[in-house]
This record gives C-alpha cells, sequence and structure tokens, in this order.
C-alpha cells in the first residue's frame, strides 16, 4: 500500500520534524525585491504611526497614493526612489529629526524637501539675524516658529552685503559701509530707525511668543513696551544704543532676570545711560539677579537706586564704565549680592570719599578685577575696603598692580581663592607679604606673572604651598620654557632651530 511522504512507514524509526519558515526580514524583502512585500511593510509603518500620533499626519489618509503607492501620476517618478518617509507622522518625523547630534546637520535635513525643510525649523532655538527684510516678511517667524534667543544686532546697521569693511569688537562684530561712518562713529543714519526696528519686533512677536532672550538695538519706548506685554517668558534681554527715556518700556517686561544695557562702544556708537535711565531701569525691573552696564554712566543715586529695588540681584558688572565719583559707596545698599566684575574700567572711583562713608557688602563672594587700570591707590583701597568679606579675587591682565597696590587686597581676611594672571609688575616678596596673612587661603592660582620667581620662594611661603588644597604655579613661562628644554640645545646661540630646512 503506497503511503504519502508525510507518513512514516516504520513508526519505530523516528524522523526530523521538519523546518519552520522564518518570517521574512526587512533585508530579506529589501534584497529580495518583492514590490508586493515591501508595500505592505510600508502601510504596516503607516498605519502604526498615525494611531501612535497624537497630532494630524501631514497628508490626508484620502491620499490614495501614499496609501497603495499604484497611482498612475507615480509613474512619471519612476525613474527617482520612493520617498517613503512621507508615510511617516510629522510628529514621528520631527523625534527622529531631533536626535540628529550636530546642528549643522539640520541646514542639511532643511534642503531634502519642503516638508522636511519646515520641521526642521521648528527645531531651531537660536538665530542671529543678518537680513532686516527676512524678518519684516514675517518668514522668520514662520521658517522658525520655536525660537527662544534671537539676535538682531547685525540686522539693524545698513551694510552692502558684500560690504569689505567689518569692525570686530569685543561685544560684536559687524559690516560696515564706509558712507555711513563719520567721525571715528557710526552716523545714526546708518542704523534703522527706531520705527523701523519696532515694526520689526511686532512681526517677531506675534509669530514667535515663547521668546526667553533678545538682543535689541536703537529700541524705543513702544518696541520694548509691546515686547514685554506679548513674551511673558521673557528673562533675558540685551540693548544696545539705547537712551535712558526708552528704559521705561521695560515697566512691562515683569519676569525679567538678566539685562545688559551697552550705552557706548568705542568706535561705533555713543549713546547716554545715566543714572536716570538706571533709575527706572531698577523701578522697572525689581527680580533682576544679574545687571551688567557696558559704557554707561551713572553716580552713587544710580547704584543706590538699583541696590534698594533690585533686592534679589546676585551679579553686578561694570564695563568701562563713566561712573562719577563716589559710586563705590552705593554699593553697600546691594544687600543680596554675591558677585562683583570690573572690566577694561580706566578708573575704578575717582573720588570714593572717607573710609567710614563708604561701607561694605557683607554678602560679597566674588570679585573679578580684568584688563583695569590700577594706578589710582585711593580707588583700588576704596574697592578693597568694601569688598572686605570676598572668599575669592581674581586678576587678570591688569595694568599698574604692583607689590603697593596688591598689598590693599591684605584687608579681605576671609579670602580662599586667589588668582593672578598676566600680573608683570608683581614680584614675589610682594605676594608673600601678603598671602602670609590670609589664614583661610585653600587655593592659588599664578600664572604669566614674569617677576614672581621659582628662586626667591621663603620658607614660610614654601610651607604655606604645602598646605594648599589646589595650587596651580607657573609664574614665569620663559623660565618654565627653558627648564624643560635644558639639555637639548634649542635655545642657545649656535643650538639647533625649529625652522625647517
Amino acid at each position: 500500500m503506497p503511503t504519502s511522504p508525510e507518513e512514516n512507514p516504520n513508526p519505530k524509526i523516528k524522523l526530523p520534524a521538519p523546518a519552520k519558515k522564518r518570517r521574512s526580514s526587512l533585508s530579506d524583502i529589501w534584497y529580495n525585491k518583492d514590490p508586493q512585500a515591501l508595500k505592505q511593510l510600508v502601510l504596516q509603518m503607516r498605519a502604526q504611526s498615525v494611531s501612535n500620533s497624537t497630532t494630524p499626519p501631514s497628508e490626508p489618509d484620502s491620499d490614495t497614493q501614499t496609501l497603495t503607492l499604484d497611482d498612475p501620476e507615480s509613474t512619471r517618478f519612476s525613474s527617482l526612489p520612493p520617498d517613503y518617509t512621507a508615510l511617516l507622522s510629522d510628529e514621528l518625523l520631527l523625534s527622529v529629526l531631533s536626535k540628529v547630534p550636530e546642528q549643522q546637520q539640520h541646514i542639511s535635513n532643511s534642503l531634502v524637501c519642503k516638508r522636511w525643510c519646515k520641521l526642521s525649523g521648528k527645531l531651531v532655538r537660536s538665530i542671529k539675524l543678518l537680513d532686516w527684510e527676512f524678518l519684516e516678511s514675517g518668514r522668520l517667524s514662520y521658517r522658525f516658529p520655536g525660537l527662544i534667543d534671537v539676535d538682531l544686532v547685525r540686522a539693524c546697521v545698513k551694510s552692502r552685503r558684500n560690504s569689505g569693511i567689518v569692525m570686530s569688537h569685543r561685544l560684536v562684530s559687524l559690516h560696515l559701509d564706509s558712507s555711513f561712518v563719520n567721525g571715528g562713529f557710526v552716523r545714526k543714519d546708518g542704523f534703522l530707525g527706531k520705527e523701523v526696528v519696532d515694526g520689526g519686533v511686532k512681526v517677531l512677536v506675534e509669530g514667535c511668543a515663547n521668546l526667553r532672550r533678545m538682543v535689541l538695538m536703537n529700541v524705543s519706548v513702544e518696541g520694548l513696551s509691546y515686547l514685554g506685554e506679548k513674551c511673558e517668558t521673557l528673562q533675558e534681554l540685551e540693548l544696545h544704543f539705547c537712551d535712558d527715556f526708552a528704559l521705561k518700556g521695560l515697566f512691562g517686561c515683569r519676569n525679567l532676570q538678566i539685562v545688559k544695557l551697552v550705552g557706548c562702544i568705542d568706535g561705533l556708537y555713543n549713546s547716554m545711560v545715566s543714572d536716570i535711565g538706571l533709575t527706572i531701569l531698577a523701578q522697572g525691573c525689581r527680580r533682576l539677579l544679574k545687571l551688567e552696564l557696558v559704557g554707561c554712566e551713572g553716580s552713587y543715586d544710580g547704584i543706590k537706586a538699583i541696590g534698594q529695588c533690585c533686592q534679589m540681584l546676585e551679579e553686578l558688572v561694570l564695563c568701562d564704565h563713566r561712573m562719577d565719583g563716589g559710586w563705590l559707596s552705593a554699593l553697600s545698599y546691594c544687600s543680596n549680592l554675591k558677585t562683583l566684575k570690573l572690566h577694561c574700567c580706566k578708573v575704578l572711583d575717582s573720588s570714593p570719599g572717607l573710609d567710614e562713608h563708604l561701607g561694605s557688602c557683607s554678602t560679597l563672594e566674588e570679585l573679578h578685577l580684568e584688563q583695569c587700570q590700577l594706578r589710582d591707590k585711593q580707588g583700588v583701597r576704596a574697592l578693597f575696603l568694601v569688598c572686605e568679606t570676598v572668599r575669592e579675587l581674581v586678576f587678570r591682565d591688569c595694568w599698574g598692580l604692583d607689590n603697593t597696590i596688591f598689598a590693599a587686597a591684605s584687608v579681605c581676611r576671609s579670602l580662599r581663592f586667589l588668582s593672578l594672571e598676566g600680573c608683570s609688575l608683581l614680584t614675589t616678596e610682594g605676594l608673600d607679604s601678603v598671602v602670609q596673612s590670609w589664614t583661610a587661603l585653600e587655593r592659588l592660582r599664578v600664572v604669566s606673572c614674569n617677576n614672581i620667581k621659582d628662586s626667591e620662594i621663603t620658607p614660610e611661603l614654601a610651607t604655606l604651598f604645602s598646605v594648599l588644597k589646589e595650587l596651580k604655579w607657573r609664574p614665569d613661562s620663559r623660565s618654565f620654557l627653558s627648564s624643560g628644554l635644558e639639555g637639548t640645545g634649542i635655545g642657545q646661540k649656535g643650538g639647533r632651530s625649529l625652522r625647517r630646512k
């Protein structure tokens, strides 16, 4: 009797079980070029994406080309590979694009197609505008609706795009046109008018209401008021070329925590921010945590108003200030000030007054002096008396800091960290005499101070170094280099040379 292949003629002999049919994987479908299986896989991905998405897809579900991939119109583009990302929802594709680690990759992604361009624009959070027309036309807010940080300074300067004149400053770098420069400064007609800037601010705010940081130039009261009314999330504001009365618009910016006022930049523009503007700022922004004044005028009254009104202020930065004499004594009104930074100041205080009238900042912890003129002994001494409670003292590239000037810092008895960099006039003797008086010193950093020599270190100073928690000692870069090259013959007359033949 014949038997079928599935039947075992001899039940005592066990036959091997038939192999299970393996499920086709994505690689099998792709390399076997099975169009039906590939279509089925794509439709399953589409259905899963739509079911998991909370936002509507970028294309309607009734589009037969998207769902079936069999539309006759697609035969015109049969030579191009199919766009399977069109089957994914905007939410899923946006999630994928957000995982791209490099920011430059977003620019490449935006060139793929219009849809990718729009989705990539939603991922951009910060931008520095160069073309004002791009803002006025509304394309900026439409192209980048998720912006939270916008810088408009470069776009507020009138210049040709192919201008070869570049003015670089520590704060800003601009392309200028020679026709707008006169007397060492850019003429007023070289900047956009206040009405134009206010109109651009309104267009931007209507499209990007979640701004957190703004950098503006030559804005008026109306522009700042509209900005504060519409952007309740605004926390940081930087204003260039702004006068006193324009600061009235800050009364609407209730949640500002960081403000930077740039009144004058040598060679670029000159505007006035005086005690009037500082008082208006203090009354309108009572939640300030950090205030930076660049090229601003003022006196005792302006700093006092800031200290009395902005009781949460923790950091004050003065850069190239034009303050009148006596402003240092007003720092005692800043009851919560923790950090004081002075940058590029030609004079600290021309007339500080009597010591008993200076007062003291009891909460101050850090004092930074960078690229400042410290030749005025009276002003430097008054500064250290006001800041006698500091725990961290930093000098960087300060002119005039010799042994006599540095000795005034001995009043800071609670100092724990000292940093000296680029102080070429200070000697080992001057450092030793002051450091020994700081019994709480824990960290010391000395870099590029060429008059401080290893050979002049006293036994007492060496003992102090041994108990410090942190020590960075590289005072004389030339002797450090010579010791490192000792025995190599480099740097000696008739010796080896590093130049290639």
